[in-house]
């Protein structure tokens, strides 16, 4: 015996009702999509939230020029909002005083999310061996992909991206989605 579930719109249901139960549809996501389909396009949709902290930056902006061109990887969107980003790209120094603000702004991103340490400064302290400088945002973020150099080149930032598109490709897709 098969049960069925409405997923959305059904006129036969008196009053033309809506049914959307969560778990349903994850279902018939798993079922008719599945991980390879869902990957896809995760893979290829990453928007950055850039925190450009110093001069790794510049060559984080030269990234999204006609010359380098970060959109054909689908990352051209570059949003300043955490609830609308999915990568956080950390490039330059973290002081101890941003230390907070990148946290907080990690915090609010939405599942899944992805962090990139572009730079020497991101990555390990860099040349700062300081009371006021983070040695590494990994002490405070937990960073999937790092981009060596002072300053790294736009090249190597579309390195590490793609790494990170790999990274996500064989991730399962919906475990986020199960575990809320």
């Amino acid at each position: 015996m098969q049960k069925s579930t409405e997923i959305g719109y059904n006129s036969k249901v008196e009053g033309d009702v809506v049914v959307t139960r969560r778990q349903t549809a994850i279902e018939w996501f798993q079922k008719n999509m599945g991980d390879p389909a869902s990957n896809w396009g995760r893979k290829n949709s990453l928007w950055p939230m850039p925190m450009g902290l110093a001069c790794c930056a510049i060559e984080l902006m030269a990234a999204g020029a006609s010359r380098f061109d970060i959109s054909r990887f689908g990352a051209e969107v570059m949003r300043f909002s955490p609830r609308q980003s999915d990568v956080m790209i950390v490039a330059g120094t973290v002081t101890y005083k941003m230390a907070l603000a990148v946290k907080r702004i990690y915090d609010q991103m939405a599942e899944p999310k992805w962090v990139i340490a572009m730079g020497a400064c991101a990555s390990t302290g860099g040349m700062y061996r300081s009371y006021a400088v983070l040695q590494g945002v990994d002490r405070i973020l937990p960073v999937d992909v790092y981009v060596a150099g002072c300053p790294p080149r736009p090249e190597a930032l579309l390195d590490a991206l793609m790494k990170l598109q790999d990274k996500v490709a064989k991730e399962p897709a919906l475990a986020t989605l199960k575990r809320a």
